[in-house]
């Protein structure tokens, strides 16, 4: 292929690639080997199009070529590109030549890349005994040897465009993957929805407790303008995830978006937060989340003796951590200025016992600003509506913006969507709210401290949004007059069926 590939043509020819695997692996298990070769030919093919670049300009000086190459933001040791693997593809033990490679550049790259490749093993007995198993692998290695895969910047242009086809198989792979893919990807629109509701500004550490494949902390960083002169967003960016995979696919997808410089942990944020400065926790400007929903055994019964006193406003019942998560966050933004933004269950709102106490900790505080009801099926696996809550140290009056978004969206088969229109007016209104507006008859009311008291703080969305459409007046005496005039036609149809069926010989 001579010319530039489209993004569409990238992301047929790498979702085609995955049916080395169909029949043999779950969409939720082959995902890891796809989105990982596909890391492995992206990096070749920087490495491969940088060694010419430095070629050109200093010749066949191979040693000071390496020289330069060792100084690029990562490092490739020999003969572990993907032409090798090409060169190599009939080897009889292709699953281990591949696992050495991988672990080669890990070794190289430790900084950025100690453990992306941790949970894949192409040698697995999983992709078939030794002659199936090489024979899947050599498919996908000639699937990702076709133009349309070819990653070098000087072809594809925009290192977007690879970033890019990431989120796509991502999203492809969690909308298959049911109630799992909740776990690792949030729906681009929601996340930029997220995004443009916190309004990043440039120099801001911005955060994501349970980060799961990055989408979301990406789309945040995207709103941020890039570093004068650079294609470097000016904004540092942190996460954590208690899964090993995901945490994997997140390290791979801030690299793929030139974010490398990301500093994603793998641990579990509420029983062992490892984003740490000296013995706090460490505070950023925008904290952004989608927290599992309600997750039981979250670890109830340690929160009382908390290292950093996350839960002084109460602890949430043990099967249901959304608030430890939203507490956790609250306590991570920067004091007087950090904002938050979190996804949440409807229960959050309205459920009882502790989480009332939360509630109203938060709001007599005066650090609640807005609460955002969603439509419901937005989300892989759950069709539940949600709602986003939004908390600012930095707030600048007692009102509330409650937002009653549920009934605008795009119906879809298997999941509902919010587009670009349903985007810009729940943040224009936001917006107006911020200038002491906010306002709109059936869709946002700013609801003051009194009222969220007199409704025992209680967040319910349809105590403050009236959304009540009053039925139409039916004209009884008319309706009775249609009736009599439909009878009277009957009765002349019928005349009018019964003459033509004798005519017809059946009467």
């Amino acid at each position: 292929m001579s010319r530039k590939p489209t993004q569409d043509e990238i992301n047929a020819a790498l979702w085609a690639a995955c049916d080395s695997f169909r029949g043999t692996l779950d969409s939720s298990d082959y995902k890891n080997y796809i989105l990982n070769f596909m890391f492995l030919k992206y990096l070749s093919d920087v490495w491969k199009d940088k060694y010419e670049e430095y070629k050109k300009q200093i010749g066949d000086n191979d040693e000071l070529i390496r020289r330069k190459m060792n100084r690029e933001r990562f490092v490739l040791p020999d003969n572990c590109t993907f032409d090798y693997i090409v060169e190599n593809k009939h080897d009889a033990d292709l699953g281990t030549l591949i696992n050495k490679i991988t672990e080669k550049i890990e070794d190289e790259n430790k900084s950025k890349m100690e453990g992306v490749f941790k949970d894949i093993d192409f040698n697995s007995d999983r992709l078939g005994n030794t002659k199936d198993r090489n024979r899947r692998l050599k498919n996908l290695i000639e699937d990702f040897d076709k133009p349309q895969l070819n990653f070098r910047p000087s072809v594809i242009g925009s290192e977007d465009i690879i970033g890019n086809a990431y989120m796509y198989l991502i999203e492809r792979f969690a909308s298959g993957a049911g109630k799992k893919g909740g776990e690792f990807f949030t729906p681009h629109e929601i996340s930029l929805l997220l995004a443009k509701l916190m309004m990043p500004k440039a120099g801001d550490r911005i955060c994501d407790p349970t980060c799961g494949s990055g989408s979301l902390l990406i789309t945040v960083a995207e709103e941020v303008p890039f570093k004068p002169g650079t294609h470097l967003r000016d904004c540092s960016l942190y996460g954590q995830d208690s899964n090993g995979s995901t945490w994997a696919l997140a390290k791979m997808n801030m690299f793929l978006h030139g974010m490398d410089a990301a500093h994603i942990e793998w641990g579990d944020t509420i029983n062992q937060p490892l984003l740490i400065e000296g013995d706090h926790l460490m505070k950023f400007d925008i904290v952004v989340a989608n927290p599992p929903f309600s997750l039981d055994k979250w670890g109830a019964e340690r929160a009382a003796h908390d290292t950093y006193k996350r839960f002084l406003r109460g602890v949430p019942p043990k099967t249901k951590g959304d608030y430890a998560f939203v507490l956790h966050m609250i306590d991570t933004a920067v004091e007087g200025t950090g904002k938050v933004g979190v996804i949440v269950p409807h229960g959050v709102l309205f459920r009882g016992s502790s989480e009332r106490q939360i509630r109203e900790s938060l709001v007599r505080d005066n650090l609640l600003e807005a609460v955002i009801g969603l439509p419901s099926n937005l989300f892989f696996g759950t069709g539940i509506p949600a709602a986003i809550l939004l908390f600012n140290k930095g707030k600048k009056t007692t009102d509330v913006l409650f937002i009653d978004a549920s009934k605008e969206f795009e119906s879809g088969k298997k999941q509902n969507a919010i587009r670009e229109q349903h985007i810009s007016r729940i943040v224009d209104t936001y917006k107006e709210y911020l200038k002491g507006e906010g306002e709109v008859e059936k869709y946002a009311h700013r609801a003051s401290f009194e009222e969220i008291e007199k409704n025992e703080f209680n967040l319910n969305i349809p105590r403050y949004v009236d959304t009540f459409e009053k039925e139409e007046e039916i004209d009884i005496p008319a309706v009775q007059k249609r009736i009599e005039e439909l009878d009277e036609e009957l009765v002349k149809v019928k005349a009018e069926m019964n003459k033509y069926l004798k005519e017809l010989g059946y009467k």
